[in-house]
């Protein structure tokens, strides 16, 4: 094993010879620990005849191990009393805990069985697969998060990156356990994983643990380069059954890894990411054309997204696309200067804030998996504050005047 130059105080790092990433943010006033285990893969690595097995996986792991049965794997999750988790993204899969500190060792090692050691039995599948259905149709009877993934299948037309996180029943019902395994042992090892903790826990001891336990072991596995992503621009119009018509559009934006991720999150906060923002005011609160009405900033490997996304009725969606035309025009012709400093204190604040949350540090650690250096909290703020009013202003107006991909769904044509 040899230690890597730790770059930044923020978090301490190693990094073992299989390519495994063992990361840690020391917070010794804290009681808990939360312990993530981040493996660098998601929906877009997936092939058509894969289409959600990532987030089948998030499932299944849940399901035992080869010595715990799905029933003795709850109750000693449980018995940790701290909150347990996964989530499933594009090019993300994490599976956490939060736990009291004296514990962090149980915890690890319940995660890592998990992981290493999953007992995948088929009689779980049939069944967790049919939850899995039933998150689907959640998402169905959800305008909103309906509408996104019927956007984003447009973003990103014929290609993995814009296919829903959750696959299709087609698929689903086509894959087997085995299947399940053999993506696992492909991609849950090696480079793909970084094991990040953040609380009251020492970078020596948890490496220390993890040298001793079977991720030491396993076998070397690189990460494969991504399909560059390809953004498609136009007017998608949808006809559903539903009281209210949504909206979206999205910009092509920068990636993760751009030095331009400041200026972005401010001209983020400003355009639609609070209640006194651009969109908030003239949508909202001057004319009471939506209930939802905001923006989000989207970075991936290579690419990334400014989305808009808006509620509103069908007999008010001609004068709301109007003003949100009108607004986006204003937005490039110039922007008051005192509002693109109100939504620098906004991010100041929002970042030092999230430096009280051992949970909030262990998904920060996440970046690791994309960047080389971890910035903390606090020179993100600093780097926030250095942004000049005028590179905001300048950067809006690229970003908006460029093409858009707009999908509108409505109950009628």
């Amino acid at each position: 094993m040899q230690k890597e130059k730790q770059e930044e105080k923020f978090a301490a790092q190693t990094k073992l010879k299989n390519g495994v990433t063992i990361a840690t943010r020391e917070m010794p006033k804290a009681q808990s620990v939360a312990i993530g285990i981040f493996i660098d893969v998601g929906s877009r690595d997936e092939k058509s005849e894969q289409e959600g097995i990532s987030h089948a996986l998030e499932h299944m792991v849940f399901k035992g191990t080869d010595k715990l049965d799905v029933h003795q794997l709850a109750e000693r999750l449980d018995d940790l009393g701290g909150n347990a988790n996964a989530f499933t993204s594009r090019e993300r899969t994490c599976f956490h805990l939060h736990v009291l500190h004296e514990d962090w060792q149980e915890a690890l090692g319940l995660l890592s069985d998990m992981l290493l050691n999953p007992a995948l039995p088929e009689a779980e599948w049939q069944r967790e697969r049919e939850v899995i259905f039933s998150e689907m149709s959640m998402v169905d009877d959800a305008p909103e998060e309906w509408v996104y993934d019927q956007h984003m299948n447009q973003v990103y037309a014929n290609q993995a990156m814009g296919k829903a996180v959750l696959g299709t029943k087609k698929v689903l019902n086509a894959l087997d356990v085995k299947g399940l395994r053999d993506y696992l042992d492909k991609h849950y090892r090696g480079e793909n994983v970084l094991i990040a903790a953040a609380g009251r826990i020492k970078h020596q001891d948890l490496e220390t643990c993890i040298q001793q336990s079977a991720w030491q072991d396993v076998a070397c596995q690189t990460h494969e380069t991504r399909v560059q992503a390809i953004f498609h621009a136009g007017k998608h119009q949808m006809v559903r059954k539903m009281e209210q018509v949504q909206v979206v559009a999205s910009w092509q934006s920068l990636c993760v890894t751009s030095p331009e991720k400041p200026v972005a999150w401010i001209a983020n906060q400003l355009l639609g990411g609070s209640m006194s923002s651009i969109l908030f005011r003239e949508i909202r609160e001057k004319r009471g054309l939506a209930y939802s009405i905001g923006s989000h900033l989207s970075t991936y490997t290579d690419t990334g997204l400014l989305s808009i996304s808006c509620s509103t009725m069908p007999e008010q969606l001609e004068t709301c696309l109007t003003v949100l035309d009108d607004t986006i025009a204003d937005v490039c012709t110039g922007v008051a200067t005192d509002m693109i400093v109100r939504a620098q204190k906004q991010l100041a604040v929002q970042f030092r804030m999230g430096m009280d949350s051992v949970e909030g540090a262990m998904l920060q650690i996440g970046a690791l998996l994309d960047e080389e250096i971890l910035y903390s909290p606090l020179e993100w703020v600093e780097k926030v504050k250095a942004v000049a009013p005028e590179q905001v202003q300048a950067w809006l107006k690229t970003q908006l005047e460029t093409d858009a991909l707009w999908t509108i769904a409505a109950p009628k044509a």
